[in-house]
């Protein structure tokens, strides 16, 4: 069986999930691809990437910073996967939950742990004020983004879990920077959603009919 090879030792996120999603692209005649990275936040964004590809997905360990990730495409008819739900396809979730999601795509994208400029503190208190609210509204936004110091909103200690989880379980995505939560030292920290890479940061940003800035 023909293999799509990839050596993706030493690159940071989301680099790993560039070069595996253009190989598949370009060639699709190639049923399986395998690629190499050294850490486990490319192993999770790599997932998530399986899983909006519709490719099963296995990893190993080989070495210490060393991991094996394979993926290989599915083989379903159009109505198994229209039955599927998958947290990465928006319009799938939307055909189920209409009363969550607005007619348009509204992406949040909360990137500092303070809302606005000047007293941390106030800012602090301004942000899970906002969160509150927006877990209030009667159309909930598809997404909410948590990038650099925005990540403290959804680790330990957070005093916003329970408004994000009740937005969680209603079908809102929360998607978390793995960069970000490995460099604050959070990554086994994470209490809601699941982590994402900058490659889908960007992606969430560019199809969204509105992205709101905190």
């Amino acid at each position: 069986m023909e293999k799509i090879m990839i050596d993706a030792m030493g690159k940071q996120c989301p680099i790993p999930v560039v070069m595996m999603k253009k190989a598949l692209d370009e060639q699709p005649q190639v049923s399986c691809a395998e690629i190499l990275v050294d850490n486990e936040i490319a192993v999770k964004n790599l997932a998530k990437l399986a899983n909006s590809q519709n490719c099963s997905f296995q990893w190993k360990k080989l070495e210490e910073k060393k991991y094996q990730v394979v993926l290989t495409r599915n083989s379903q008819s159009l109505e198994t996967m229209e039955e599927q739900i998958s947290e990465n396809d928006p319009g799938a979730a939307q055909t189920v939950s209409n009363c969550c999601f607005p007619e348009d795509r509204t992406v949040v994208a909360i990137s500092s742990a303070a809302m606005g400029n000047g007293n941390d503190e106030l800012g602090h208190t301004l942000m899970k004020g906002f969160l509150y609210a927006l877990s209030q509204l009667e159309k909930l936004p598809e997404k909410i983004l948590f990038y650099n110091g925005g990540v403290t909103w959804t680790t330990e200690g957070s005093d916003s879990l329970e408004d994000l989880k009740t937005m969680e379980e209603q079908g809102v995505e929360i998607l978390s920077c793995g960069t970000c939560l490995n460099f604050y030292g959070l990554t086994d920290k994470l209490k809601v959603g699941s982590v994402t890479n900058m490659y889908d940061i960007v992606e969430s940003m560019a199809k969204a009919d509105k992205v709101i800035h905190p």
